[in-house]
């Protein structure tokens, strides 16, 4: 089968749906088909052997200045081409340009208003290029916040047009007046030319179909698979007893729960050495947050207790997994991915999250781990506490996971699943099953 996946890249940091978007499309190739992976706004960055195409379309400096500057609407393809320049893109990402939705409204409307956007010429060049160069028999678009090119992509291509839902909501709703509303008014009016919707789990599916005003009946579930390569057991028994969080440093992502939630663990008498590990991509905005979770713990008495080891690549992300006793990564929203937790489980870290998104179908169908409370540190303190005075716990929990995994997150299941959808959109009408 021949596939067109776009992507969205994400500047210089590791991105959820990038990784995703990569591991998928390789195993999808390693399936023996036909794959290109095209990037959007800038080149991906992963951790994993990157697939895409060394070609970036909707290039962010074009996106950007033909949005703000009347001028670079009508500039020739030459010099486009020039600021869509993988390596020029690269280097504006060293910039550390915000991807604060509050400060893109206007742009985000502006794509989504498609080829009767500002961006109407980058949209066609993408066109072109699947039309002349790629000719698929499908294609999938990586967001709702792209749904925009479906409409040019089935006008030109007639073909099925697919599109992924991966958590675009609390983007969304990030954006602010007037320019929200818009938004969703114009994705759910393009969804009309999508083929079919699938969504990474049962909880992004439920949630996406009501916030969007997508039939249900057109959304599909392929949950989210991970690159199970290099993914090895953990000891759980390491000294002292480590918890550890990997994810982004935003408040999104809870680094201040866990923190609070290790300070009233500390205060309760007869404790053990321990400690709160803590790694991930953290932009310059988030600095102050960062210092403000080390503020809780310095004045608990606890700074000694604390490390933040920075972004890491893959080698380095698998070590930090192994020397872990337990992980969590107590989101204050409700994830659609939950990308980090299957990565602990994979390793056979035993998890403790709280009871909401992606997390409550995640632990249950594995039982790599416990669920506590939503916002509530004294009962994130309580689970993880359980996990460290029951060894045998721990460990039967981290072996739960580490296979529950296997058998139902691994790479090859997500291709399997987003396949199936393929192959039944191409199935003539009325052809048997």
């Amino acid at each position: 089968m021949k596939i067109a996946y776009i992507t969205a890249g994400a500047g210089n940091m590791y991105c959820g749906s990038c990784l995703r978007d990569n591991t998928l499309a390789a195993a999808l190739i390693a399936a023996g088909h036909d794959v290109l992976l095209i990037p959007t706004y800038t080149p991906t960055r992963t951790d994993e052997r990157n697939v895409s195409l060394n070609r970036v379309f909707l290039g962010g400096i074009n996106v950007f200045l033909q949005e703000y500057v009347a001028l670079f609407r009508k500039t020739p393809r030459v010099l486009d081409r020039l600021l869509d320049f993988p390596p020029l893109l690269r280097l504006a990402t060293r910039w550390n340009v915000s991807v604060d939705p509050a400060n893109l409204g206007r742009l985000t409307v502006s794509m989504l208003r498609g080829t009767g956007g500002f961006q109407r010429k980058e949209i066609l060049e993408l066109v072109r290029f699947l039309a002349d160069e790629v000719a698929p028999e499908v294609v999938n678009i990586p967001n709702s916040l792209l749904i925009a090119l479906a409409p040019a992509i089935k006008a030109e291509l007639r073909v099925p047009v697919c599109c992924t839902l991966q958590g675009e909501d609390l983007f969304l709703d990030g954006l602010g007046e007037p320019f929200r509303t818009e938004a969703v008014r114009l994705i759910r009016e393009h969804a009309a030319h999508v083929d079919a919707f699938t969504a990474v789990s049962r909880y992004g599916a439920d949630q996406m179909a009501g916030y969007l005003g997508i039939d249900p009946a057109r959304i599909e579930v392929v949950p989210l698979g991970i690159n199970l390569d290099g993914h090895l057991r953990a000891e759980l028994e390491v000294e002292p007893f480590t918890i550890g969080y990997l994810a982004r440093v935003t408040p999104e992502e809870g680094l201040h729960v866990l923190a609070e939630a290790y300070r009233r663990l500390r205060a309760r008498p007869g404790l053990p050495s321990s400690r709160l590990v803590a790694a991930g991509y953290l932009a310059p905005e988030h600095q102050a947050y960062l210092a403000s979770v080390r503020q809780v713990l310095q004045s608990a008495g606890l700074a000694g207790h604390f490390e933040y080891r920075g972004e890491l690549d893959r080698l380095g992300k698998l070590a930090f997994l192994n020397r872990l006793s337990v992980f969590s990564v107590p989101s204050p929203s409700a994830d659609q991915k939950a990308t980090f937790v299957l990565e602990a489980m994979a390793s056979g870290v035993p998890v403790v999250q709280p009871r909401r998104g992606a997390f409550t179908e995640i632990v249950s169908k594995t039982g790599g781990g416990l669920l506590v409370d939503q916002d509530d540190p004294e009962a994130l303190a309580d689970g993880i506490l359980t996990l460290w005075k029951d060894v045998a716990a721990r460990k039967a929990l981290g072996a739960k996971g580490y296979d529950g995994v296997r058998q139902h997150y691994g790479s090859s299941r997500m291709a399997d699943a987003t396949l199936e959808i393929y192959r039944r959109l191409l199935r003539p009408a009325g052809a048997e099953k």
